[in-house]
């Protein structure tokens, strides 16, 4: 029973290791540039930056989703706001374009948000039913 425990935590380890490294790195960035009294947006777009290009946010998400019933739960209450938010510029796009007399380069706009709106989604949907392996 005990030798079947470590295997998990070996597999673990090896599946998020770099995950966990990404972010304790980013963590003790953030405490470094804290001590050294950086001003905190700036510290904020690294660390946005990082986290993006580095795929950090995605991988710290797969984690947490890791904590039975509790994880996914956490991880729709973070994501459901990147559409709202997406939906939410393109009508604020949309209504100066038509203010400014734009109204086919609007219908346009409309569409590709749509159709990334639902690229997204397919994606996600397919991401769960497809295994990576």
């Amino acid at each position: 029973m005990t030798n079947q425990n470590s295997d998990n935590k070996k597999s673990f380890l090896r599946e998020y290791g770099q995950t966990l490294l990404l972010w304790l790195g980013i963590l003790a960035g953030i405490v470094t540039l804290l001590q050294f009294h950086v001003d905190k947006k700036l510290i904020a777009i690294v660390t946005i930056t990082l986290g993006l290009f580095t795929k950090a946010f995605a991988g710290l998400g797969i984690i947490i989703s890791l904590i039975p019933v509790v994880g996914p739960l956490i991880v729709h209450i973070f994501t459901l706001p990147f559409f709202w938010l997406i939906n939410g510029l393109a009508s604020i796009v949309s209504m100066v374009a038509i203010r400014k007399g734009y109204n086919r380069e609007v219908l346009r706009s409309r569409v590709l948000t749509v159709a990334l709106l639902i690229g997204i989604l397919i994606g996600y949907i397919l991401g769960h039913f497809l295994p990576i392996r």
